[in-house]
């Protein structure tokens, strides 16, 4: 709001303004004739002094005092905060087939509110992914329209849009979680997942710990009865309720006598990844199997006999076997040298990392990834399938070097490991994992048959 100039000379000027004013403030919302009100009072005070003045003061017919009425813009600012923050929030839940039109339309509000919700603030993308269970709470004002919306992504994060003019302005806020800490130990029977489940570990981090140590043994293959583990896990509470586990932070493996250690370190860019507790990082440059698969179907050999076409000729991947729709990781970091369909390996995909290796995976479900695109270790590149000659859902993988087939079994384990950390990094490592290995082989003496968790935080 500008500056705006009153006029006057005479206390009957200034009743006649006050009238004027005060008709026209009648008019306006209440919020307004109130900040009127104000301003009338402070001239009619005004205009009092004025006419106690004498002496050449007092002869001026006209006097021009300019009045700034910013202020009531700013209380009318405030005033609004005050009056939302007092509003009640109307919750929705999220139901099996929502859009963010039919959860709108059950909260009073139209197809208006949500393109401007969606084209009108700066992070529209949450509210397009919307699951079942989540809430969604609107806000209105006293005329009904929507001057907040609050949308809660999980039990730990929201993000809340508030209307400012035109625009929306999104914060995401978090609620404070306690972490605890967790053990728990294993002996091999006859899987690691069974293992892993006796020893009340969540699939999420038996997942966790196969991938971390994956680089090092293959569960599928290298796994023997009498191997053992230990893992040290976080736990994620909320007013006293369980909201599930985080991130593993040191794990052990024992096997055949071979013991194979991981702590989690953070770097200073907040990037996460396990290292030995020598800094030696527990990734290799490549993935030793890029999925994870039931069994070996066929593998690498120079002369097989095809079962579709029964001719004789090399075999130069190997075939892992699991269910269709079973994600595909790139073995290593590169970028998508073809991404295709041909009657022979159907959806295929062809990765280039560096200029010395290559690595093909055919017979995928879909695939994820473009030409040109650039991925990481462990990325989804695509699907298990069984499009073109394939009996049955399966991976074909090959491994180059230098344009030559390799057996991918064999080749992968001779490759270099990612990096070893130096300087202030491994400094940096060594104080942030102090303690770590000492509790690994401390919880690792504890192992018992049958395996059970045990409480890290007591004592």
């Amino acid at each position: 709001m500008g500056r705006n100039k009153i006029r006057f000379s005479q206390a009957s000027k200034h009743q006649d303004f006050q009238g004027q004013a005060s008709n026209w403030g009648n008019k306006r919302p209440r919020g307004i004739r109130k900040h009127l009100a104000l301003l009338t009072s402070s001239t009619l005070a005004l205009s009092l002094c004025l006419l106690l003045f004498t002496g050449e003061q007092a002869k001026a017919d006209r006097t021009e005092i300019p009045l700034a009425l910013e202020f009531s813009q700013v209380a009318s600012e405030l005033s609004e905060e005050t009056i939302a923050a007092s509003l009640p929030w109307i919750e929705v839940e999220v139901a099996s087939g929502d859009n963010l039109s039919l959860i709108f339309k059950r909260a009073g509000l139209g197809a208006r509110d949500v393109h401007r919700i969606i084209t009108q603030s700066d992070k529209p993308k949450p509210l397009t992914r919307l699951r079942p269970g989540q809430t969604i709470a609107f806000q209105k004002d006293e005329d009904g329209k929507l001057i907040g919306l609050r949308y809660q992504i999980d039990k730990i994060r929201s993000i809340i849009y508030r209307r400012q003019g035109d625009f929306f302005k999104a914060e995401e806020v978090k609620k404070d979680f306690d972490v605890r800490y967790q053990v728990a130990n294993g002996i091999i029977d006859s899987s690691l997942y069974l293992a892993g489940n006796k020893a009340n570990l969540p699939d999420k981090l038996i997942m966790e710990m196969a991938n971390i140590f994956g680089s090092v043994m293959d569960f599928v293959l290298d796994v023997r009865k009498g191997d053992q583990f230990t893992v040290i896990y976080e736990e994620l509470y909320i007013d006293g309720e369980k909201l599930g586990t985080g991130d593993i932070l040191a794990a052990e493996y024992v096997n055949r006598k071979n013991t194979h250690q991981a702590l989690r370190f953070v770097a200073e860019s907040g990037e996460a990844d396990y290292f030995s507790p020598e800094g030696q990082s527990m990734r290799r440059a490549f993935l030793r199997a890029p999925l994870d698969f039931t069994r070996i179907s066929s593998g690498f050999n120079r002369k097989r006999l095809h079962p579709i076409t029964k001719k004789t000729r090399p075999h130069r991947g190997i075939d892992y076997a699991a269910p269709r729709g079973t994600p595909v990781y790139a073995a290593g970091d590169g970028f998508v040298k073809a991404s295709g369909y041909s009657k022979a390996n159907g959806n295929y995909v062809v990765l280039q990392h560096g200029q010395e290796y290559a690595s093909k995976y055919l017979h995928l479900h879909k695939r994820a990834v473009r030409k040109g695109q650039k991925v990481k270790q462990r990325q989804i590149i695509g699907w298990v399938g069984s499009t073109g000659l394939a009996t049955g859902p399966h991976l074909h993988y090959e491994f180059l070097i230098g344009g030559v087939h390799r057996n991918p079994a064999t080749a992968v384990r001779r490759l270099p490991q990612a990096r070893k950390l130096k300087g202030n990094e491994l400094v940096l490592f060594n104080e942030q994992t102090k303690g770590l290995a000492l509790q690994l082989r401390t919880y690792a003496a504890q192992r018992v048959n049958g395996s059970t968790a045990i409480d890290a935080n007591a004592g």
